[in-house]
């Protein structure tokens, strides 16, 4: 079990690192004189399923009833 919840919050740590480099390359592509909206459309979409997976695994982790 803690194996789990160690690789489960690892992973979430991941995501989460993940997550905020496609928000800085998001921030300077968007600068840009010439923006490739394609590119930066997939890295939006990238980023909100990021944050899709960041969201089930601390759904998951978290105890079901308060102690």
């Amino acid at each position: 079990m803690d194996e789990q919840l160690h690789s489960a919050s690892r992973r979430l740590i991941e995501l989460r690192m993940e997550h905020a480099d496609l928000d800085a390359m998001i921030d300077r592509l968007i600068e840009e004189p010439l923006v490739d909206e394609l590119a930066l459309q997939r890295l939006k979409k990238r980023r909100l399923a990021l944050r899709d997976m960041m969201a089930r695994l601390e759904a998951a982790n978290e105890p079901d009833e308060p102690a």
